[in-house]
């Protein structure tokens, strides 16, 4: 692939994140240096960044994050975008990859709906995992019980050891 064809290609993979996630998005998951995988059909499959999985590329359209990508859009989109917030009690098995509960959320973007991926990070900002709401935003405040996010990924401990 040419520098053009990939420059046309990231173009299109930038307009497709700002569509899912928001203007700006685009621009900060997919830096010069992304590398695409394709599926033998020549389908965009996984997205990488030095060696780590930016997003993957599902069948409907949609782009599911890996915890680079989640850290990317962590730093460039501003609170409440796509975020889940927890205390103390699940950090440590979020950053494991466990889901998360409803009964831990303290806080949501109130526009997040069921299957959109999102953020979930602690109270203090940290990012914690990467996955897919399976409640509505506000829902997830007034369950007392069920999941809230089906965890796909955890981002490790702190120090980014996974």
């Amino acid at each position: 692939m040419d520098e053009r064809e990939h420059a046309r290609e990231r173009r299109r993979l930038r307009t497709l994140a700002d569509y899912q996630f928001g203007r700006g998005a685009g621009r900060a998951l997919f830096d010069e240096d992304v590398v695409v995988r394709r599926t033998s059909t020549g389908r965009p499959q996984q997205v990488l960044a030095d060696g780590s999985r930016l997003v993957s590329y599902g069948t409907d359209g949609r782009f599911t994050l890996g915890v680079a990508g989640g850290r990317r859009l962590h730093a460039a989109l501003s609170p409440p975008a796509y975020r889940v917030v927890v205390g103390d009690e699940s950090e440590p098995f979020l950053r494991d990859g466990a889901n998360a509960f409803a009964k831990f959320v303290t806080d949501i973007d109130p526009a997040i709906r069921p299957g959109d991926e999102v953020l979930v990070v602690h109270e203090r900002g940290d990012l914690l995992a990467v996955g897919r709401a399976e409640l509505p935003g506000e829902a997830m405040l007034e369950f007392g019980t069920g999941m809230a996010v089906k965890t796909r990924e955890g981002a490790g401990e702190p120090d980014g050891t996974v």
